[in-house]
Order: structure tokens, then sequence, then C-alpha cells
């Protein structure tokens, strides 16, 4: 099976923050906030600063990063892809992007019929399911 549609990517800007935060943090890893004191954005951790687990899925990878969601979450946004970029403006207090002067964001645009046909039976990962 093709594994061309991705659900999650990050435009150019993104990845080179991504690149210069794995300079300075090593390993990385992404999940989507849904809310609370970060509002509905972008979280980068230190990989393993940020447990996933069964009710989070992984959507992919961006800039050799993983990338999660929480399963709930990732039930009404299944039919979108998310497309990661960066704003000038303070980051989430607990993402690493924040001293940066430059916060990380999530645009999005509805998968085409011809990309849902390719995605809907494609599993998706639960997030301790990954090593």
């Amino acid at each position: 099976m093709s594994d061309s549609v991705a659900r999650v990517e990050a435009t150019e800007a993104a990845l080179e923050l991504i690149d210069r935060l794995r300079q300075q943090h090593g390993p990385l890893m992404f999940h989507q906030s849904g809310g609370c004191c970060d509002g509905s954005s972008p979280m980068c951790y230190p990989e393993g600063e940020f447990r996933v687990g069964g009710s989070d899925v992984k959507l992919g990878d961006i800039g050799g990063c993983p990338f999660y969601m929480s399963r709930s979450q990732f039930e009404y946004w299944q039919h979108t892809q998310l497309i990661i970029d960066v704003v000038p403006g303070r980051g989430g207090m607990f993402s690493v992007e924040g001293p940066e002067g430059l916060r990380f964001l999530t645009r999005s645009r509805l998968f085409t019929d011809a990309e849902w046909a390719e995605l809907e039976h494609r599993p998706v990962v639960c997030g301790d399911s990954e090593s």
C-alpha cells in the first residue's frame, strides 16, 4: 500500500526551526495540544519528556520527529491534513520553541476524496505501541 498521503506535514520554516531545536535539545517529539493551558497548538518536547499512551495516535513524522494527537481529537480531525508552520510569537509554556520568539502553529486542509480513499484503510498507530 502506498503511503504517499501524509496526515501531518511541516512547512520549510517549521523544518528549519525543528533542526535548530534538535541541535539544542537532542531528539524531539510533537503532540497536538487539545486545549487547556496552551490552547490548541502543536507542542514540541525533548523526546521522552511527554508520555504518550494508548489514548494517543501517531499521525506521522515531521522533520524526523514523531507527531501525536489524542485519539478523541483524531476522531474529529481524521479527514484533515495538519500542516505545521511557524509564526512570530511566544510558544506554549511547555513547548521548547518558546525562547526562540517563534511558535508552532497548526494549519489544516481537508483531504481530497482520492486522498481519503487511500487513508481510510490505513491503520493509525497507538502511541504506546511505538518505542
